[in-house]
């Protein structure tokens, strides 16, 4: 326990150095029209589609997903062998002509309001997930509501299949090992700190409990 609060603590102050991605402020009725192309996968609202492996985007903060749209075009995200979705998504993104575009997807999505996503896992207990969730807040907070400064986004309504599949890619290093990827740089270690995947099915459970909690306010 003392060694995963003083991880957190180590996370927290380098995220800390971290300039904020800041806003794009990109053209919202651009970023429709070119979100005609995410709708295939992501659906028309982001509502997303595991089958797919697309996940729910919908009201995502605008600068995170600037940071990752930047991010599979840059090569840190979707050129690993194992990420299968991420190299779905690389060139995608990639056909995004501009800076611009790129920020007016960025606005769009931000635009959507989110879908609270299905829960597909079984198997996780909110209960053990609590305890180990305790250093996740110091980026993500309390709530899951994610920091822009630390470059955390929210997980509230993250898709829990999802997470999982980053949680597992982030400790075998498909996320997290490229340079520029600061984020998932500081990701990858407070990943590896869970046991196992019951461990990172309980710390799922316990977001999602957390989803509710925010659904019912």
């Amino acid at each position: 326990m003392i060694r995963t609060m003083l991880l957190a603590a180590a996370v927290f102050s380098l995220a800390a150095l971290t300039p904020s991605p800041g806003r794009a402020g990109g053209d919202v009725k651009r970023g429709h029209e070119l979100f005609q192309l995410c709708t295939q996968c992501h659906g028309d609202m982001g509502e997303g589609n595991h089958l797919a492996l697309a996940p729910q985007i919908g009201g995502l903060p605008e600068w995170y997903v600037l940071k990752q749209l930047k991010g599979f075009r840059a090569g840190y995200r979707g050129q690993h062998i194992d990420d299968i979705s991420g190299m779905r998504m690389r060139p995608m993104a990639l056909t995004l002509a501009s800076d611009a575009d790129v920020e007016a997807v960025a606005a769009y999505v931000a635009s959507l309001p989110p879908t609270p996503p299905k829960h597909e896992l079984e198997g996780g207990d909110a209960v053990a997930g609590q305890a180990l969730y305790a250093p996740c807040t110091a980026c993500h907070g309390p709530d899951g509501n994610g920091m822009e400064a630390l470059g955390a986004p929210p997980l509230r309504h993250a898709s829990d299949w999802y997470l999982l599949t980053q949680l597992e890619h982030f400790k075998l290093g498909v996320r997290g090992t490229k340079p520029g990827d600061v984020q998932g740089g500081l990701m990858r270690p407070m990943a590896m700190t869970l046991a196992d995947e019951k461990a990172m099915r309980d710390v799922i459970a316990y977001i999602a409990k957390l989803s509710e909690a925010q659904a019912a306010k």
